[in-house]
């Protein structure tokens, strides 16, 4: 069989101060996507958004569904003004990507209802829970033979715990990590300014007579308004549940980690809600996901409601700010350059064979993959703290992911400072997600 490698889109994984520049308070919408008023529950199908520049002019029949920009990885919306009536749930049909969502908003935007990006609880196999656009999806639960209980997708995923628990000798899937640590989860990762803007991720499968999945991470958004952003609604980015277990028949499912919720305003009021917690355990077990990221910058602050997780990062814009939106052109970057001796595709998509694999490769037991960094600090010096940089394997079934720390191999440029980085990762017969991650020192 040959192995299927399908790839996700990576994130840096750096702890970044980002100071707003000193000019008038301005969000870069053109508005060509016009007026949000919603009245009723709306799904805004992202996959409608074309491929174009994150700040290309929207006419004609594309009035109103975004852009899907590869480059930033996000699905871009410019909008006059947005107003979520009381009542109304706006809920997101995921781009082939799982970008995430930013609305770019000229004036005011309102939210009375809900703006809702929640991970979708665990399925039963061999289906995989989605997450919210920005997430990342749950692990299969076991289906048969061959085809057990996987780990939950993204920098984050809940891994497969094979010690079994207390009353099933079996082994079960982890929370879903992200802006904290899940039980039984893997790794932190992201940063408080959530740029780049990246969600939760899946929770790990279990094992349950013919299986259960984990829940899906948290999505990620970011709203940004030139004038006030008044919240008496929610806007919510939490995890999936794992699958209930309905008896003691089975193991645990790990629960998706919350996403990410970046709001910029020159004003944010109301007494609303603004969740991005990780999915909560069911009745018989299940790994709760980790908590998610929210990030508030305003000049002027009334807003009374409820925050979860409590502590956001909060940045008072002074009077003249102009907010950050995209990482900076000297920010730091990480990609995968190659695999097996392959080029990686630059926008992969992941879909395990709905519409064929982003690169396929011989039969094999490890491959080698080659990560490309720009602005990230290395050192040959074994004495100084240099990155760490960590390319893991998520197999779409049958068992944990891999990992395996990526040796600095070539120093392509020192100004602007670019490298390359070798890791040799475990892999199995099938499809499988691979993804990179850095740690800054």
């Amino acid at each position: 069989m040959k192995n299927m490698i399908q790839l996700v889109t990576c994130a840096v994984v750096t702890a970044m101060s980002m100071e707003a520049a000193k000019a008038a308070l301005n969000i870069p919408s053109n508005g060509s996507d016009g007026d949000l008023v919603v009245t009723n529950n709306t799904v805004i199908d992202l996959s409608r958004a074309p491929t174009a520049k994150w700040d290309s002019i929207n006419t004609g029949a594309n009035i109103g569904i975004g852009r899907y920009d590869s480059n930033k990885w996000a699905v871009v919306y410019h909008y006059r003004s947005v107003r979520i009536e009381g009542g109304a749930t706006v809920t997101f049909q995921n781009h082939a990507s799982r970008a995430p969502v930013v609305w770019l908003v000229q004036s005011n935007a309102t939210i009375n209802g809900t703006v809702s990006l929640d991970g979708q609880t665990g399925l039963t196999p061999p289906g995989l829970a989605e997450p919210g656009p920005g997430g990342f999806r749950g692990g299969a639960g076991y289906y048969a033979s061959g085809a057990s209980e996987a780990a939950g997708f993204g920098p984050g995923g809940g891994g497969i715990d094979l010690s079994g628990d207390a009353d099933w000798n079996a082994p079960f899937g982890g929370g879903g990590s992200y802006g904290s640590l899940a039980p039984r989860g893997s790794s932190t990762y992201g940063n408080t300014s959530l740029i780049p803007l990246v969600g939760g991720s899946g929770g790990g499968g279990g094992f349950y007579e013919f299986g259960a999945g984990g829940g899906g991470g948290g999505g990620a958004i970011l709203v940004a308004c030139s004038g006030h952003l008044s919240l008496f609604g929610s806007v919510r980015a939490s995890g999936g549940r794992g699958a209930s277990m309905n008896s003691r028949y089975g193991t645990p499912t790990g629960c998706g980690s919350g996403g990410g919720i970046r709001l910029i305003a020159e004003e944010v009021n109301g007494s609303g809600v603004i969740e991005a917690i990780g999915g909560q355990s069911s009745p018989y077990g299940g790994m709760a996901g980790g908590l998610g990221r929210i990030r508030i910058e305003r000049q002027t602050n009334s807003f009374s409601g409820t925050i979860a997780p409590t502590g956001p990062s909060v940045v008072e814009l002074p009077a003249g700010a102009t907010p950050v939106i995209w990482l900076p052109t000297n920010g730091p970057t990480v990609k995968i350059v190659s695999i097996g001796g392959n080029p990686a595709p630059t926008d992969p998509r992941a879909e395990f064979g709905a519409i064929g694999a982003d690169l396929v490769l011989p039969q094999i037991t490890n491959v080698t993959v080659v990560v490309e960094t720009t602005y990230v600090e290395w050192t040959t010096n074994v004495t100084l703290r240099a990155s760490v940089i960590t390319v893991r394997a998520t197999p779409r079934s049958d068992g944990n992911y891999t990992e395996a720390t990526a040796a600095l191999t070539t120093v392509v440029s020192e100004d602007p400072p670019v490298a390359r980085w070798t890791a040799n990762v475990p892999v199995r017969d099938g499809y499988a997600a691979i993804q990179v991650k850095v740690v800054r020192p």
